[in-house]
């Protein structure tokens, strides 16, 4: 599968599983994610992203913005979005 990176992970916040991500690249609801770091490896259909507590259907370059994730992200982590 090609990818290209799109952000890292500055903050996981554990107790409602969400990854605080800032962005280098584009995503958008419905995009697939891989994300990858020193124990974390795992990919996943994007279903919201929100910006300031707000959802919003795409985010680009320079945005911080939170999303829900199955696995523990650690800062760090580097998140690519799945190209086809």
């Amino acid at each position: 599968m090609p990818e290209e990176e799109i952000g890292r992970v500055t903050h996981y916040f554990n107790k409602i599983s969400v990854a605080a991500i800032e962005l280098t690249g584009n995503l958008a609801v419905g995009d697939t994610i891989h994300v990858k770091g020193h124990t974390a490896d795992w990919t996943q259909e994007v279903d919201s992203i929100q910006i300031e507590h707000e959802n919003v259907e795409k985010a680009g370059p320079g945005d911080s913005i939170g999303i829900k994730v199955p696995g523990h992200a650690h800062e760090h982590d580097v998140v690519y979005k799945v190209t086809d």
